[in-house]
Parts: structure tokens; C-alpha cells; sequence
């Protein structure tokens, strides 16, 4: 059953538990050993990947000498940082497409349909 809304750790916990019988606590210190794991390889500039799942890399943005705080209009200088960015594989990225295309409440979105396409 799909729900819409936030997807939870542990959710993920539940979810592991009911499969495998695992105690939980047991399975909340593998994830949060894996989290913690995925964290310290991209603080040290590593890509990882997960096949299957997708990739998580560092990306940097570069600083700039001018722009604004869209909050309070106030003019800040970033300086250059890195974001972490999300790729996913194709499998991800197939099944993503497939469930933009049948929304949660079971009825078709006409954004999903090609320019020049209406649905009756």
C-alpha cells in the first residue's frame, strides 16, 4: 500500500523487522552504521554508490562576490561549499517514472501526457 507523505527511518525499521524477525534495536544500529557510513565517505569526497538504488556524490558550488538573502533582501557573498547531490540508478528512476504516472490517489495526471495530448 502505497501512502503519500514522508517515508521515516523507522518506517524502514518496521519494515526489516515484520521481514526478517530481527530485533529492532539491532536493526536501528545497522542503519544508523550504514548512515553513518554513507556520511563520513562523501565528508572525505567519495562518491558512493548503491547498484540498483543510485549514487551519492559531492557536488561544489563556486562562491560569488554579489547576491541576496531572498528572505530579508539583505546582500550576503557566499563562498564556494559543497552540496550533496542524489543520482538515481535506473531502476529508480524507471519505477519513478512509472509512479508519476499513476498518482497515489489512483487518478492519471495530465502531466504525465505529452505536449499536444489531452486526455477525455
Amino acid at each position: 500500500m502505497i501512502v503519500a507523505g514522508k517515508f521515516t527511518k523507522s518506517e524502514i525499521i518496521d519494515i526489516v523487522y515484520e521481514k526478517s524477525g530481527i530485533n529492532r534495536s539491532d536493526i536501528k544500529l545497522m542503519l544508523d552504521t550504514a548512515f553513518d557510513s554513507i556520511k563520513e565517505a562523501l565528508s572525505g569526497n567519495r562518491t558512493v554508490e548503491l547498484r540498483g538504488f543510485g549514487t551519492f556524490e559531492v557536488r561544489f558550488r563556486k562562491g560569488r562576490s554579489r547576491a541576496r538573502n531572498p528572505r530579508t533582501g539583505e546582500p550576503v557573498s557566499p563562498r564556494p561549499h559543497g552540496i550533496v547531490a542524489f543520482r538515481p540508478g535506473k531502476e529508480m528512476k524507471r519505477d519513478a517514472w512509472s509512479s508519476a504516472q499513476t498518482p497515489v490517489d489512483g487518478q492519471p495526471s495530465n502531466e504525465s501526457q505529452p505536449v499536444g495530448e489531452t486526455s477525455l
